[in-house]
């Protein structure tokens, strides 16, 4: 099999973690008695708030910091974090919605071939890491990105970044280092 610039590879956005800020103070009592699919956690001061559609799970907090997880893309994030505002709005609360930075996102890849990882380090040393007995995959880490790649052996990689390009490119500077590092196939 030789190298051929035409690979295509199904990069699945698996979460997307987005911050936003309400600029009103929130009583979480409130927000925990009269809210829907909420769940009070005094011990933390926080209150989470599940939606359903998009599929969005919200820490909220009494200074009005707000963190979204679960979205698969910047979009559905952005549309969550709105939608949350909007719902503590009908709450009673003076929110705008301001601030809003979409902060991580994990992705998961498939190569179509298998890795030699401790070839991989090798060969990557400085930046790439490779310890069996903590951890199966490989960790390369691309600082210029902000992007983490865990390499495993079977050819899956999972991608942490700070927006969807950067992991998007973090799979296209990765790929040709891990094509000479492919195990060969079976007979």
């Amino acid at each position: 099999m030789e190298p051929s610039n035409d690979v295509a590879l199904d990069i699945i956005i698996t979460n997307v973690v987005a911050v936003f800020r309400t600029r009103c103070h929130l009583n979480l009592r409130t927000i925990a008695l009269e809210g829907v699919n909420v769940i009070f956690k005094p011990e933390y001061g926080k209150v989470l708030m599940k939606l359903r559609k998009p599929r969005v799970t919200a820490s909220i907090w009494s200074s009005g910091k707000i963190i979204c997880t679960g979205a698969t893309s910047e979009d559905e994030a952005k549309q969550g974090a709105r939608r949350l505002a909007r719902t503590l709005q009908k709450l009673g609360f003076k929110v705008r919605f301001s601030e809003f930075k979409v902060v991580n996102v994990l992705a998961v890849c498939s190569m179509p071939f298998a890795i030699r990882l401790i070839d991989f380090t090798k060969n990557n040393r400085p930046i790439a890491s490779y310890e069996p007995e903590l951890h199966p995959a490989a960790t390369y880490r691309i600082k210029t990105l902000k992007a983490t790649v865990q390499v495993f052996s079977t050819g899956s990689l999972t991608i942490t970044g700070p927006n969807v390009q950067a992991v998007a490119t973090a799979v296209e500077h990765i790929y040709p280092m891990l094509l000479e590092c492919q195990k060969p196939l079976r007979k």
